[in-house]
């Protein structure tokens, strides 16, 4: 038996379980393992896992909920921060953190156990929209974002979103709805994971290819589930800002 220490963060309700490691991630965690520690009725439950290489650069590596491993998580990236600020008794404000998607800068500014963080996420590409669809949009990770009919069942959006994802080869689907141009609300199923209460990645593809069609401004409020996050696009860059907040310790023992 394994005990592993972590601990839970969430941001805007995406939440995540962090372990903290010197140097290179040990090949510990592998796919049974990470959906066992995720689910939510025999296990500690979580969107995901993060392991934070600690060294002199910080590595993050992102395991979804059913064990298969992601680029990119806005909202995972801000609360592994706050996680080794909180760690380390830290007092710097910016943390270089490497990706599956490449480098990201994470700024923060931290209350006791929560915080507010701004995160450069690089480049939004857009793609053909797929029939149906306002577009296509990779943010390091791929999405597909639709426009919402209140008419449609959420077992209909579920059957729609598989398809989509499908014809791109495995995608966040984003399912909008523009209240007005610097307010847009979102609901999201993620790849891998399913309905989440946010996605900051799937905030960062809405504003982009809302922008692109002239719908909104390129400074926007995107209302997720679980809480407000912030998208700035400059040019084709995007910034995600937006809360995160420890949960609790967690001592995980495993086979």
């Amino acid at each position: 038996m394994t005990l592993r220490t972590l601990q839970k963060w969430h941001g805007a309700g995406n939440d995540f379980l962090v372990e903290l490691v010197d140097g290179a991630a040990s090949p510990w965690w592998n796919a049974h393992r990470v959906r066992a520690l995720c689910q939510r009725t025999t296990g500690v439950g979580a969107d995901g896992l993060l392991i934070g290489e600690l060294g002199d650069q910080v590595r993050m590596t992102l395991y979804n909920a059913d064990g298969t491993l992601a680029e990119m998580s806005g909202n995972g990236i801000r609360c592994l921060a706050g996680a080794i600020h909180r760690a380390t008794n830290a007092d710097w404000q910016r943390l270089e953190v490497r990706t599956g998607a490449g480098p990201r800068t994470v700024s923060l500014t931290m209350d006791g156990d929560a915080g507010y963080a701004s995160v450069s996420m690089g480049e939004v590409t857009l793609a053909e929209p797929l029939t149906g669809t306002l577009g296509v949009a990779s943010v390091g990770n791929p999405h597909v974002v639709v426009r919402d009919e209140p008419s449609w069942s959420d077992a209909l959006r579920e059957e729609l979103a598989l398809a989509w994802s499908e014809q791109v080869g495995g995608a966040n689907v984003e399912f909008v709805t523009v209240v007005d141009r610097a307010h847009v609300r979102l609901r999201v199923i993620e790849r891998g994971v399913g309905w989440t209460m946010a996605c900051g990645t799937g905030s960062c593809a809405v504003a982009a290819v809302l922008a692109h069609a002239g719908e909104i401004e390129r400074d926007v409020i995107i209302a997720n589930p679980g809480g407000d996050l912030r998208v700035q696009l400059e040019g084709e860059r995007a910034t995600l800002s937006g809360p995160m907040a420890f949960v609790a310790n967690v001592e995980w023992l495993s086979a």
